[in-house]
């Protein structure tokens, strides 16, 4: 993803919070067979509701994931470095992903939820000390990447004579989710891609004001594939009402149950509005269309269920991906 492409590339999303470890390297495998052209997997400590019921360690089944594919892009969507992981250890991973993926590994890196962080203790900090977190923690990420010893002292971190011994011949792109002014801000001026799970025309200018023009940006879809289109807008209502919250909202709620009860009066007609339901295929060409017409130039679909990955993937090999492809 260190080029931007005049196509739309598709990608596969491996959910770690609705699959177990092993099921997710299957998926990932038959992803490839299918056609996608990349993968985006989540870094998640805990699932958004109850009913998804997974989260496995996201960066052992990268590892074992980059062993079972051979073309396929990889990329975390996202990976949080401000405190869960300090930023040094999250180069480290990178770095380490990059050469067992024979340099298909891209580093998403965002601002991250209280859902995953708290987890560590310590309180979740306001969105403006996140996002300073950020912008440090990829400084001394890049510092790591560019080889040698890095020290640093700033005001969120201290790193001492950390070094990366085995260092991938092609260097990790780094991309960074954004939803606001800043976050594009800092997109344009210190990553290799965009981030966001939304077409919003602003993020693209604001983007590119900041030097991201003609870099790549990545979106996410959330789709809900069967042939009984009452049992997809049912499933999609069980696992994903939280989708709705916006990231305002998502970003600050602390578990599970918290997201039960901001999402408890979501009906499941609500859902259906904005994740495609069912097996008509141009119902997903016309929810993926709007990330085409917005200049993405990667766009990942979600399958919501984990025990429905495989029919999607059949379905998307026989039908979908070529009409995506006609966009």
């Amino acid at each position: 993803m260190g080029t931007s492409r005049a196509v739309t590339a598709f990608g596969y999303t491996l959910m770690c919070e609705q699959s177990g470890p092993r099921e997710l390297v299957t998926d990932a495998q038959r992803a490839e067979e299918a056609g996608f052209s990349f993968s985006v997997m989540s870094d998640h400590y805990f699932p958004w509701l109850v009913e998804q019921g997974h989260s496995p360690y996201a960066w052992s089944v990268l590892g074992a994931v980059a062993q079972v594919t051979e073309h396929m892009e990889l990329m975390t969507y996202v990976t949080c470095p401000i405190k869960r992981y300090h930023p040094a250890v999250v180069a480290q991973k990178a770095a380490t992903t990059q050469i067992l993926s024979d340099g298909r590994f891209t580093l998403g890196l965002g601002s991250g939820e209280n859902l995953n962080e708290h987890v560590v203790g310590g309180g979740w900090p306001p969105v403006n000390t996140r996002h300073e977190r950020l912008e440090e923690a990829v400084d001394i990420i890049t510092a790591l990447f560019d080889g040698g010893y890095v020290n640093h002292r700033g005001r969120h971190y201290e790193v001492d004579s950390a070094k990366l011994w085995d260092v991938p011949d092609v260097r990790v792109p780094i991309a960074i989710a954004a939803s606001g002014a800043r976050s594009c801000r800092l997109a344009g001026e210190k990553a290799d891609a965009l981030i966001a799970v939304e077409p919003n025309d602003r993020l693209s200018k604001l983007f590119d004001a900041a030097g991201g023009t003609g870099k790549p940006r990545v979106g996410q879809l959330p789709v809900c594939y069967d042939r009984d289109r009452d049992a997809a807008v049912e499933r999609a209502h069980r696992q994903f009402r939280w989708f709705g919250g916006g990231w305002k909202v998502n970003s600050e709620l602390p578990g599970p149950a918290a997201f039960a009860g901001a999402s408890q009066y979501v009906r499941p007609s609500d859902v259906a509005q904005s994740i495609p339901c069912g097996p008509d295929v141009e119902d997903f060409v016309e929810a993926v269309r709007p990330f085409v017409d917005a200049g993405f130039t990667h766009v990942a679909l979600v399958q919501v269920g984990g025990d429905h990955q495989r029919s999607f993937l059949d379905w998307a090999q026989s039908e979908l991906l070529e009409a995506l492809a006609q966009i």
